[in-house]
């Protein structure tokens, strides 16, 4: 037989595109369409309703960008459509292939009811099935005029106060229009159809049985007349269409989905519209479509909906009561998890949770994460913590240099905890349901043999309009046919059971999910990163002093608003924003919103502390960190000790200075570099030969794509050390050095200090920073040989290789700690720990000549200047404190690391505050002591082992407690928790390495 495959390809092709997908709608007629645009920001739904519009013909431009435009559309269903199925097509003038980045319409009826979102690839409103015949219609569009911010060079849409007022878009079609369903039917059966066959191999039977069958339906077509012949060619394919999967074939779970950044390349009040929209499509699917099931995360876009449009709300909490709409990821936002503390990710899961079961008595599992940068090795046990078990992420599959070997996996953290964990094959997380994805999926998925089942999130996301009709028609046909993976819709939930139960000895990865791209999302925007650091540990600070004054003096905790500011800090913590990867207006809101927080977050101290201290004139100190400082006790406040001897600050022999405390002598030369930190107990250097520390270096920084996200390893290449001193003397105090240094555009001034009785090297940098596309890194280069170095992460620490063995060491190259990093030799050690700044790097060399010893050199990222999305990221004023720690074990990085981000407050009062609760072991850090969530009155305190051994501590409360709980993170009962043992007023307990346990005190 002849070879004629190309042939009948290439017609179906055409034939599809230029006869069958335009019959699908046969008959137009237009419809009368007025718009009113909304002056500034968007208005209520009954106002768009009742402004009064103007006319406006197709083909005229519209919306400035960011505006709101409500469009009415009005026209009549003609008489001689009735029995016939008609659709009101409302093109705002999408272009096809941006779902999601453009502009997007609500539609609502007079009555102000929602009806639908619009979208590129669903513009369409049912108006009737069947129609009578002379309908009068009418619709209203509440149409944002979303600029494109795609980039990848700067643009002024990233603000609304640069976007300017020229309209974006224009106004395409607005008609009423038969539907054909035969039609339509006949579009998918061939599209399924013909990528199936393009799936198989050229030499199957199966790819020539479809081929035939298409040839003959196309055969049964009459090209005049495809309305009148769509169902004859339809009968040509039930055969083909009819073959069931093997037995063996793939198995594919389809969970409708739209993920949704809750801010990236448009403002947080967007969102909200955004998932409104979504919601309602998604609503209108599931009664549309029986067996379809829509999953949404993030609890904060579920309280939008409810707080913005209780209408949609009232929709979504009926689908949610049948079991269609369903609450996923149990987490407030789908957060960065590298950089939040650990306090934050876990009331990530707190908030998020509680959210679900409040409103639906819904309990969540799984954790769904598909977008976010990378997993800290702490997430297992907080997932965990929070009486979850799943995790879904997708990013993984981005990495460039490695390809993770596991799909299902265990997923193990610091602390042993183990999570089974699921990676998509079909690597989307906005799958269409095309055969191209279900047969990579198949193809890809890398436990054949072991297990057969994979996850694909079906649906188009950020506004996109979330899973559309053809997605759940062509699932329907792929639900059990020959050549291609078996498709059912069904929770994650329904997955992760199937898939916990089919490969239950599946393969274990331990430590962090290191994403292979995205490295620099740990340095944009630093005053993003500063907000989020700083707004952590006050609210640190405010539960804790809120909660002994409380107990101690009545006075009013403020549990409303506590729960407000941490649900803004973690909304801010999601994976665009903390990472520094949206626009211009989102991050100069987060910066308005900080401010805010804090404001807050400093009163709610402020009252706290009066009232524990009492009326008095004594000095008192108030110490928030974790451990006693100064004489004054952890989470209490006393009178500090006198410090001993002082710094002393002299001339050095070869110009600059020296500075000595008895502790370590540290020595400055005339370029204001930091050329000796001598440990004098250890009599030890720390600063590798010829080397100097707090040394700025600046490097070109222009990534092949993603310029907020990206730092590619070739920017190492080049590098600018800032050596040249513009100016050199005694610092203010009189006691440190101050160096100013002019470079491009830019100015950074250094401070040099070695506080008294203290064995840390302070450096205060402020950089005043006008560079573009550039990085900036302060550099520590140490005389020490590691293989290995120590990064804070959530309670606890995770370690990462020094060496580039191999392609999966090398590709860490930039990493984000939390507090503190953390070198070690048996016996001595070094740490660095900082204020704010999340991403560094630790390279290490072998000296040619000399001593032939090891530097290791640790170099915190500071700033960056990427042109997109907002290209004045990084621009303007910064100040960061890091601190050099020569001689510090673990223990002590530990402890320098809170020093360094809860300063000690002063103020007067009448007698000294005791802690709440005190624990006998430094290893044992408490993050938390609050009241419960509950407004019972009792005590919460959550603590964790920090040095990765085993603890047996002990807790002495300061109150009269009646019982003891241990919780999970939500403050309930943990079912199978060691009993505490209680020996009259102190509590012990038992630790592993790094396992964080939260105790529930009863008060009478």
């Amino acid at each position: 037989m002849h070879d004629d495959r190309t042939l009948v390809e290439d017609r179906l092709r055409r034939v599809l595109a230029e006869r069958i997908r335009p019959a699908v709608y046969p008959e137009s007629v237009p419809l009368e369409v007025a718009v009113w645009h909304a002056p500034g920001e968007p208005v209520p739904v009954a106002e768009g309703l009742a402004a009064e519009p103007r006319p406006i013909e197709v083909g005229t431009r519209w919306g400035a960008p960011w505006g709101t435009s409500w469009f009415r559309v009005t026209g009549t269903v003609p008489a001689a459509w009735a029995g016939r199925t008609v659709e009101a097509l409302l093109d705002l003038g999408f272009d096809q292939d941006l779902p999601g980045f453009q502009c997007e319409g609500l539609v609502y009826r007079p009555d102000g009811t929602p009806v639908k979102g619009l979208n590129p690839r669903n513009q369409w409103v049912r108006v009737g099935a069947p129609v009578a015949g002379g309908e009068r219609v009418r619709l209203h569009v509440e149409a944002a005029a979303n600029p494109l911010v795609l980039g990848p060079g700067p643009t002024p849409f990233g603000d609304k106060e640069t976007a300017g007022d020229a309209p974006q878009y224009t106004l395409t079609r607005m008609d009423l229009a038969v539907f054909d369903e035969t039609v339509w039917q006949l579009v998918l059966d061939l599209e399924v159809l013909g990528e199936l066959m393009a799936e198989l191999p050229v030499d199957s039977a199966r790819r020539h049985d479809i081929l035939r069958a298409v040839e003959r339906a196309l055969d049964a077509l009459d090209l005049q007349d495809v309305n009148g012949t769509a169902a004859r060619a339809r009968e040509r394919l039930s055969a083909v269409l009819a073959a069931p999967a093997v037995a063996s074939a793939h198995r594919v779970s389809a969970v409708g989905h739209a993920h949704i950044d809750s801010a990236w390349l448009w403002p947080l009040r967007e969102t909200v519209r955004k998932v409104a929209r979504t919601a309602a499509n998604m609503t209108a699917l599931i009664e549309d479509e029986p067996e379809f099931v829509f999953a949404m995360s993030q609890a904060q876009q579920w309280a939008w909906v409810k707080e913005h449009r209780p209408e949609v709300w009232a929709r979504v909490r009926k689908a949610v009561s049948r079991g269609r709409f369903v609450p996923a990821g149990g987490m407030w936002v789908e957060s960065d998890t590298n950089m939040p503390g650990s306090e934050a990710m876990a009331r990530q899961f707190v908030h998020g949770k509680r959210f679900f079961l409040d409103e639906f008595g819904i309990e969540n599992e799984e954790v769904w994460l598909p977008d976010t940068f990378g997993f800290a090795a702490g997430l297992p046990q907080i997932i965990r913590a929070a009486g979850a078990k799943w995790l879904l992420t997708q990013k993984i599959s981005w990495s460039q240099t490695n390809a993770f070997p596991h799909h299902t996996f265990h997923w193990e953290g610091i602390d042993g905890t183990r999570i089974l964990t699921h990676f998509p094959p079909v690597d989307t997380y906005n799958c269409a349901m095309h055969g191209s994805e279900l047969a990579h999926a198949a193809r890809n998925f890398r436990e054949k043999g072991r297990a057969r089942h994979s996850l694909a999130p079906t649906g188009f996301g950020d506004g996109g309009g979330g899973t559309t009709r053809e997605m759940v028609a062509r699932a329907a046909r792929l639900r059990d046919l020959e050549g291609s993976p078996t498709v059912v819709w069904e929770t994650p939930a329904a997955f992760f059971e199937k898939a916990a139960a089919e490969y239950p000895d599946a393969p274990v990865w331990v430590g962090e999910l290191y994403l292979e791209l995205h490295r620099a999302t740990l340095t944009s925007q630093a005053k993003t990163k500063r907000g989020n650091r700083r707004s952590e540990h006050l609210l640190r600070e405010a539960e804790l002093w809120a909660a002994t004054a409380a107990v101690r003096t009545g006075f009013p905790y403020p549990y409303e608003q506590l729960d407000r500011v941490w649900k803004t800090v973690l909304l801010h913590q999601f994976h665009d924003i903390l990472p520094g990867s949206s626009i211009a207006w989102v991050h100069r809101e987060a910066r308005a919103t900080y401010a805010r927080v804090a404001g807050e977050l400093e009163a709610v101290i402020a009252g706290a502390q009066r009232a524990l201290a009492g009326e008095g004139s004594r000095e008192l100190v108030f110490n928030a960190a974790p451990h006693e400082r100064d004489g004054v006790p952890a989470a209490g406040a006393g009178v500090r000790d006198a410090p001993g001897a002082g710094t002393a600050l002299s001339p050095r022999a070869a110009g600059g200075y020296v500075l000595d405390n008895g502790l370590l002598h540290v020595e400055i030369d005339a370029r204001g570099l930091v050329v000796s930190v001598r440990d004098l107990a250890a009599d030890r250097e720390t600063l590798a030969p010829g080397e100097a520390a707090g040394l700025l270096q600046l490097h070109p920084d222009f990534p092949n794509m993603w310029d907020a996200w990206d730092v590619d390893a070739f920017y190492r290449n080049t590098v600018t050390d800032l050596t040249h001193a513009d100016e050199t003397g005694v610092g203010e105090d009189g006691a440190s050095v101050r160096i100013v240094r002019v470079f491009g555009d830019s100015r950074a001034t250094q401070v040099f200090s070695l506080p008294p009785g203290e064995r840390r090297l302070v450096v205060d940098t402020e950089v005043d920073w006008h560079e573009t596309e550039k990085i900036l890194k302060l550099a520590f280069p140490l005389d020490l040989h590691a293989e290995r170095y120590a990064s804070e992460t959530q309670f606890g620490h995770v370690f990462r290789p020094t060496h580039t063995n191999t392609s999966w060491e090398a590709a860490k190259f930039e990493a984000c700690n939390h507090r503190f990093v953390h070198l070690e030799e048996p016996g001595w050690g070094v740490a660095v720990v900082n204020d704010s700044t999340y991403g560094h790097d630790v390279m290490r060399t072998v000296r040619t000549d000399g001593d032939r010893g090891t530097t290791t050199t640790v170099r915190a990222s500071l700033l960056r200047a990427p042109r997109f999305p907002d290209p004045e990221t990084d621009q303007g004023v910064h100040r960061f404190r890091h601190a050099l720690v020569p001689g510090a074990a673990i223990a002590d990085a530990v402890r320098e690391g809170w020093r360094a981000n809860l300063p000690e407050r002063r103020t007067t009062g009448a007698h000294d505050v005791a802690p709440l609760v005190t624990v006998d072991d430094d290893a044992v850090v408490i993050t938390a002591v609050k009241l419960a969530d509950d407004g019972s009155g009792d005590v919460v305190i959550r603590f964790h082992e920090a040095h990765g051994g085993r603890a047996r501590p002990t807790l002495a409360p300061g109150f009269v407690f009646t019982g003891i709980t241990v919780t999970d993170l939500l403050e309930r009962p943990l079912a199978g928790a060691p009993e505490p043992v209680r020996e009259g007023e102190r509590i012990t307990v038992r630790l592993r390495p790094f396992e964080l346990m939260t105790l529930r005190l009863r008060r009478p």
